[in-house]
């Protein structure tokens, strides 16, 4: 029944690709080196460990900033993240990276300037105009975002639900039609099995490449789990063994399989993807915590919680969350020489 909508929302975004692909309608070629990460689908994919990861690899060539919409925040326009911002001002996965990353801003290697602003183009030009050392820009979530033209377009499908079987809205997830991945320079695998057969990554691939371009490569990759990490910095390190598992991402599943193969699961109390916590949450989820028991978070919600949880007082000794990192299961070399081929 929904097919009819699905074709009205896919014919929309192909009018609008065609304005831009034959430069109808104009785009901005930015004046530095500029990579693009996003999807065709509505989250889940694993966009902010995908950005993290190349702010690791990039920033070692100089001074590079993130550039994203600010899915969640309260303020409108452009901003440069500092010390002051929280989640309600930036949105919680720039908030992330600036903990992360973003606390040495300067024209020196490795300094990174995390930022957020609606009209991409615009907050690009205000980025170089702030800093003109700049060497790499970092769009987040950026792939349907056309009236910029990056110099590099990575295209993130997740394992456990490609692209090339789902639908545009409303009867699927895909905010543009399949062959979208035409655009795309790169295209990762996100979120696969450790044990993935080299025979399936090939059935993929041959998937993916009956909308792509035939000659872009493709990558796969998993997500790595590190120890706990307590919201009290100065904690004794302790071994986690009951917890209440607290999710507000997309697609909490794989994460939800991890904690249950590691730790004894009480609850997974689950909210909505970039979900914006309430002191009445935090009451509810510290009556769930069982004796001699723990919280355990992602690094998005943690962002958003330690603020709650340092107000009201509560234990930060009982709180904890699972940083995680991109595992690629095979040619890590030669992701790293394509997103940095135009440095060299």
């Amino acid at each position: 029944m929904l097919n009819p909508l699905n074709w009205l929302y896919g014919g929309i975004t192909d009018i609008r690709n065609f304005l831009y692909d034959s430069r109808i309608t104009k785009s901005l070629s930015p004046p530095i080196y500029t990579i693009s990460v996003g999807n065709l689908t509505v989250g889940g994919t694993g966009k902010t460990p995908h950005v993290d990861y190349l702010v690791h690899l990039l920033k070692k060539s100089g001074p590079i900033a993130t550039l994203s919409r600010g899915y969640g925040r309260r303020t409108r326009g452009f901003r440069i993240a500092t010390d002051a911002d929280t989640a309600d001002t930036i949105g919680d996965e720039p908030l992330l990276l600036y903990r992360k990353h973003g606390r040495q801003i300067g024209t020196n290697p490795g300094s990174v300037t995390v930022s957020v602003g609606e009209k991409r183009a615009e907050a690009i030009s205000k980025l170089v105009m702030n800093n003109p050392d700049l060497q790499v820009i970092i769009l987040d979530d950026a792939f349907q975002h056309r009236p910029v033209q990056p110099h590099l377009n990575i295209l993130l499908t997740d394992y456990n639900r490609p692209f090339y079987r789902d639908q545009p809205f409303p009867g699927g997830r895909l905010r543009e039609r399949r062959h979208g991945a035409r655009r795309a320079d790169v295209i990762v695998v996100t979120k696969c099995p450790d044990n993935l057969r080299v025979a399936d990554q090939g059935e993929i691939e041959e998937r993916i490449r009956g909308y792509s371009r035939a000659d872009i490569p493709v990558f796969f990759t998993g997500i790595q789990y590190g120890n706990p990490v307590c919201f009290a910095e100065d904690a004794i390190k302790s071994a986690l063994k009951r917890v209440v598992l607290v999710t507000g991402i997309a697609q909490s599943e794989p994460l939800e399989a991890y904690v249950k193969s590691h730790f004894s699961m009480a609850q997974h109390l689950q909210f909505a993807d970039h979900y914006r916590y309430t002191m009445d949450d935090l009451e509810k989820i510290q009556r769930l915590i069982p004796t001699g028991g723990a919280v355990l978070t992602t690094e998005k919600d943690f962002v958003k919680l330690a603020p709650l949880v340092s107000e009201s007082g509560a234990e930060a000794t009982a709180f904890y969350y699972l940083p995680i990192e991109v595992r690629f299961l095979s040619q890590e070399d030669q992701f790293q020489k394509i997103s940095t081929k135009f440095l060299t």
